[in-house]
C-alpha cells in the first residue's frame, strides 16, 4: 500500500509556496523524485521535534531536520538524485551546500530580521495571521531570538554593508560554478539543486530589498535558473 508522508512547514508567506528556504528545498527535493506527500502548514513550533521546521511524519515515525530527513527518504525509499556523482563531485555538492546553508543563509536572515523596513514587511507576512494577543507577544520573542541567533553564528556581529559584502561573494561564487550548466551539478538535478533553489528564490522573490538581491538579480544565469527549476516542479 503505497503511503503519503505528511510534510510540516509554516504556513506560505509572498508568492513562494514556503517562505523557509529549508521548507521549500525539502518540499522541492520531493517533487524532484516524486514521492507522494501533502502538506500540513502551521506555525506553531511546539509539536516540532527540534523547535524548527520542516519535519516529516512518515510509517509512523517522525523527522525533522531537513538533512536528516533527505538522508532517510534515500534510505527507505532509494531516490539518491546523486548516485551518478563521484566522490570528488560528491564533496563539491557538500561544500556548496555548506556555502548556502551556513552562510548565505545567515546574510538572507539578517535582510528580513534585522533591517528595520524589513522586519516591518517580515513581520507583517509572518505573522499578521496570529490572534490580536499572540501578535503583540509573539514576534518580538521571535526577533529578539532570531538577532541572537544571528550574534552567535557571527554574521550578526558585522555591519550592513560588510553582512552584504559576504552575501555578494557568496551569490558570485554560485553564479561562476553554476556558469551555463542547467543544474549546479551538471545536466541532471542533485540535492544541490533543492538546496539552492530554496534558498535563491526566497532571495529573487520576495518584497525583501537588499543589496544581497540587487546583486543576484544582475547575476542573469542565477534567475534564470531559478525560474528553469520553476517550471519544472511547480508547474502552473
Amino acid at each position: 500500500m503505497e503511503t503519503t508522508i505528511e510534510l510540516y512547514q509554516f504556513v506560505p508567506a509572498w508568492e513562494l509556496p514556503n517562505s523557509s528556504p529549508f521548507c521549500l528545498k525539502l518540499e522541492t527535493y520531493l517533487r524532484m523524485v516524486k514521492l507522494p506527500f501533502k502538506t500540513v502548514v502551521t506555525n506553531d513550533l511546539r509539536q516540532a521535534p527540534k523547535g524548527k521546521m520542516p519535519y516529516i511524519r512518515d510509517r509512523g515515525k517522525i523527522i525533522a531536520d531537513s538533512n536528516l530527513i533527505l538522508e532517510y527518504l534515500q534510505q527507505t525509499y532509494g531516490c539518491n538524485l546523486d548516485d551518478h556523482l563521484n566522490a570528488s563531485e560528491l564533496a563539491i555538492s557538500l561544500a556548496m551546500k555548506r556555502l548556502l546553508e551556513e552562510n548565505l543563509y545567515w546574510v538572507l536572515t539578517y535582510s528580513r530580521w534585522q533591517e528595520p523596513k524589513n522586519w516591518a514587511i517580515t513581520k507583517a507576512a509572518f505573522f499578521d495571521d496570529f490572534p490580536p494577543i499572540l501578535r503583540q507577544i509573539i514576534p518580538p520573542l521571535a526577533r529578539k531570538t532570531t538577532l541572537q541567533n544571528l550574534h552567535g553564528q557571527g554574521i550578526g556581529r558585522h555591519s550592513a554593508s560588510e553582512v552584504y559584502q559576504i552575501g555578494t561573494l557568496d551569490a558570485i561564487a554560485l553564479s561562476n560554478f553554476l556558469a551555463e550548466k542547467p543544474f549546479f551539478m551538471g545536466d541532471r538535478p542533485t540535492t544541490l539543486d533543492a538546496t539552492a533553489y530554496g534558498i535563491l528564490a526566497n532571495i529573487l522573490w520576495v518584497p525583501i530589498e537588499s543589496p544581497l538581491k540587487q546583486k543576484v538579480q544582475t547575476l542573469t544565469n542565477l534567475v534564470d535558473y531559478c525560474q528553469r527549476m520553476k517550471a519544472q516542479f511547480y508547474p502552473a
